[in-house]
């Protein structure tokens, strides 16, 4: 499942790269995430709550910061699994600055896999899409 897109943020790129690569304000700001605690530099362990349609349940998972190049590019890989099944993907993540602004494009490519995997491809493909929007969403109130 391949999703991109674009956000931009009112605020300079640096500001919106500390704010990215914090582990509290991502844990605030991945739905569903019930915890995520740090088990090596740049490598935390997640547990999330998601629902989609019909199936729903705990996940627990792995989640950790690649490819890091301060402050335009970095590599947000995680995996997760549970009773519904499993999901693992990487987002490449690029922060471009213009005028005070910082436009971030993301790219993922997806698997899912086992039961939630049933609900259908256009379905989860517009459920990740707004779990993405979310995200950085509330990100923006923190930078």
């Amino acid at each position: 499942m391949k999703i991109d897109g674009t956000y931009t943020f009112n605020a300079h790129r640096d500001r919106v790269w500390q704010v990215l690569l914090d582990p509290k304000i991502i844990a605030q700001c991945i739905p569903g995430c019930e915890s995520m605690n740090e088990v090596a530099p740049d490598q935390y362990e997640a547990m999330m709550k998601v629902g989609i349609a019909s199936v729903k349940g705990n996940y627990k998972g792995k989640v950790s910061i690649k490819d890091k190049r301060a402050p335009s590019h970095y590599v947000l890989s995680g995996e997760g699994s549970g009773g519904p099944g499993f999901m693992q993907g990487d987002v490449a993540i690029d922060l471009e600055e213009s005028d005070g602004k910082t436009l971030l494009k993301y790219s993922t490519d997806a698997k899912i896999g086992g039961l939630i995997a049933s609900v259908g491809q256009r379905m989860l493909n517009g459920v990740a899409k707004m779990m993405v929007d979310q995200f950085f969403k509330k990100m923006e109130s923190f930078v």
